[in-house]
Formats: C-alpha cells, sequence, structure tokens
C-alpha cells in the first residue's frame, strides 16, 4: 500500500512539473526573453487627496510583453504604501514578482521605477495620521486640487537611485538585493493589488498598442492619471512636444482645440447620464482619443519643428513655449487655455515671419519693441491661466 501510495505521489509530483509556469500567475510569471527598458514618460497631476503612484511596468500576456501605464489609485485602505513588482533574472528564467500594498515599502528589485520610486523605498509621500501628504519635490501635484504637500529635496541628494532604464533585477539588469528593512517588510501583512489595479492591467493587455512588439518599446500610452483616465496622458505627450520643440505652436493650438472640445462633449454626456458614461459613449471617446493621439504622433514627426533662432525674440518665443508646457503638463492649464495661448503664440509668430520677409531676414527696433509688447500680453495670460483655478478635467 504504502509503495502504491509513493508511485502516486510521484506520479502528481511529474504531473505538476509539466504545468507552465505561467499557470502560477498569481504568484509568478516565468519567461526566457527579457523585458524592455523602462520608457521615460511624464507623470500626470495627482488627481485629488488620497491617491497614491503605482509606476507603469511591463507585464506578459499573449506571448508579448506590454505596457502597463502608470497611474494614481486609492489604497485598500489607510497607511499602506505600494511595493511595485518587479522582475528577476533567475536561473535562466524572468521571474515576474508581484506588487502589493504594505504598511513599510518592500524590495522591488532595485529598480528605478521614478516618482519617489528610485530602487530603494518610497520618497513621494508620507502617510500622517489618516492623511496622505505628497513631496513635490518627485511627484506632480497641482497645489490647488491637493493642499497636503511638502517639499524634500534632500532625498534627492542623499538617497543613492539607479540613474539607469532597467526594468529587471540580475544578470545584466539592476543588482540590488534586499536590505534588512526590505527583507523586514516582506513579513509584514500585507494586501494584493486592488480590482481597480487589476482591472487597469486587464485592459492595458486588450491594447495592442501597448504590446512591445507593435510599439519597439514606446508605448502610446505611457501614464493615466486614474484608472480610465487617458486624457491627462495625450497632455503629457503635448507638453512633450511643446518642450522639445517638435509641436509648434499651430499643431498646438490644433490638437488642444480638439481636447478641448472632446472634453465637453465628455462633460455633456455625463451631465445626461447622472454623472457617468455609457459603455457607447466610452467606446466613442476611446476612437475618438485614438484619433487623436495618432494626430500627437504625426504631428511630432512630421518634420515640422519650432525653431525660433539665437535671438533676443527666439529667446522669448522658447521660454513662452515652456512655459506654456509646464502648464500642460502640471494641470493647471485646461485644453481651451492651451489653445487660446497658442493661437496667441501663432499669430505673434506671423507676424515676426512677415517683418522678417520684409526685412531681408531682420526685426527694426520698433518691430521688436511692438513684438516684445505683444509677448508681454501673451505672458500675463498664460500667468493667469496657470493661477485662476481652472484645472485640466479628468
Amino acid at each position: 500500500m504504502r509503495r502504491i501510495l509513493n508511485t502516486r505521489n510521484l506520479f502528481l509530483m511529474f504531473l505538476l512539473l509539466l504545468v507552465p509556469a505561467a499557470s502560477f500567475a498569481q504568484v509568478a510569471v516565468s519567461i526566457r526573453i527579457g523585458p524592455p527598458a523602462l520608457p521615460v514618460y511624464t507623470q500626470p497631476p495627482c488627481p485629488g487627496d488620497g491617491y497614491l503612484w503605482t509606476p507603469g511596468y511591463w507585464a506578459y500576456g499573449a506571448a508579448d510583453y506590454y505596457w502597463v501605464p502608470g497611474v494614481w489609485v486609492r489604497p485598500p485602505r489607510v497607511g499602506v504604501l505600494w511595493t511595485p513588482g518587479y522582475w528577476g533574472f533567475e536561473r535562466g528564467f524572468y521571474r515576474w514578482h508581484l506588487g502589493y500594498w504594505g504598511p513599510h515599502v518592500g524590495f522591488y528589485g532595485g529598480i528605478n521605477y521614478g516618482f519617489g520610486y528610485g530602487g530603494v523605498g518610497f520618497w513621494g509621500g508620507r502617510w500622517a495620521g489618516e492623511r496622505f501628504e505628497y513631496n513635490t519635490a518627485v511627484v506632480n501635484v497641482n497645489r490647488t486640487v491637493v493642499r497636503n504637500v511638502y517639499e524634500d529635496r534632500t532625498v534627492i541628494n542623499n538617497t543613492t537611485v539607479n540613474n539607469n532604464h532597467y526594468s529587471f533585477n540580475g544578470q545584466g539588469g539592476a543588482t540590488a538585493r534586499p536590505t534588512s528593512s526590505e527583507q523586514a517588510a516582506e513579513h509584514e501583512n500585507h494586501f494584493q493589488p486592488t480590482s481597480n489595479q487589476m482591472s487597469h492591467e486587464h485592459d492595458a493587455g486588450q491594447d495592442k498598442s501597448q504590446f512591445a512588439s507593435a510599439n519597439h518599446g514606446q508605448p502610446g500610452t505611457m501614464a493615466m492619471d486614474s484608472v480610465n483616465g487617458r486624457r491627462y496622458n495625450q497632455q503629457g505627450r503635448v507638453a512633450n512636444g511643446i518642450s522639445s520643440g517638435q509641436m509648434t505652436a499651430g499643431e498646438t493650438k490644433n490638437i488642444e482645440g480638439r481636447e478641448a472640445n472632446l472634453n465637453k462633449e465628455i462633460r455633456n454626456d455625463r451631465a445626461a447620464n447622472g454623472g457617468t458614461l455609457t459603455p457607447q459613449e466610452r467606446r466613442q471617446v476611446n476612437g475618438q482619443q485614438n484619433n487623436l493621439s495618432k494626430s500627437i504622433y504625426d504631428d511630432k514627426h512630421n518634420g515640422n519643428t519650432a525653431q525660433y533662432g539665437n535671438n533676443e525674440a527666439g529667446a522669448r518665443r522658447n521660454l513662452q513655449q515652456q512655459r506654456i508646457a509646464n502648464g500642460v503638463a502640471s494641470g493647471q492649464m485646461s485644453p481651451s487655455e492651451a489653445a487660446k495661448a497658442e493661437g496667441r503664440e501663432q499669430n505673434i509668430n506671423g507676424h515676426i515671419a512677415a517683418d522678417r520677409a520684409a526685412n531681408g531676414g531682420k526685426l527694426t527696433p520698433q518691430e521688436k519693441q511692438n513684438i516684445n509688447r505683444r509677448q508681454n500680453g501673451a505672458s500675463r495670460q498664460i500667468h493667469e491661466e496657470k493661477h485662476n483655478g481652472k484645472t485640466a478635467p479628468r
């Protein structure tokens, strides 16, 4: 009888060995090919009090890696922090270690996810009783929306981080090992990812543009202000295009005008449906956002760049663009405000081009005075729009 039981146990063990590692997805996923490098992206502003940042990561499904956008989420309870998941290269396989909520941040592979997750611990904020306070030195917070803030820049200077884009721990990637405090955190009471986080990952896996084979390591949607909050990702991409000069004032005016119209449409649909969107309306919004996403990509790669020249007028125009980019990225300027500001800049650019064409490529002293007066007016407008309490809608 004992021999029969032993044989049966060995047979069951053999069957377990045949089950693919991916079948234990709730514990880990093991893959032979490593994930792409972490992309660089803009963090959306925090949508409100009580949200915590969970960084983006490469998940695996359908025989390919896909990017799960970084997103602000509500924790499962007061007092817990997020320990991000990470890929570890172990015994010839890349194994995924699931993230979790707990009273302290544990080991996440030494991966520099950014925005407070520099490889060890979390420096983006802290709990003060039942209230979460945000460190504006490392996370994007609009102070007109969230007032529980502080600024501690010493964490930038005194914290050793991995200044690379490694997406895994092990040979060829980050080489960190758990500290004693991280090991202690491993044995605390943990909470699994929330249902919102799981649906967020699932939705990313349904979007083919998020797969590495399609985007070559540069996903179209890298971050969101909240689950299903795609519009802030668009604003981050627009801000990047303005700042880099890849998008001209005219292109930005067009894109932001379309964003403003879409925001108005969403607002009207929600007002008609008790504050929510119907499934059909969501599909329609996603379709329009996909079209906007394509337009942003085309504008940033069409070779038509904003070049202002190495002169006083050019420096002033570049400064205005950087201020607009900052307002768009922070959420202090709504799409309609950005469109208005860029329309004004486009008009100024047109005057400069016409004046230069009439004067052999130069501006007369009187024309320079006129341009400065126009830019002073535009500057006041930008300042007012960034400080009027109106923010980009969620």
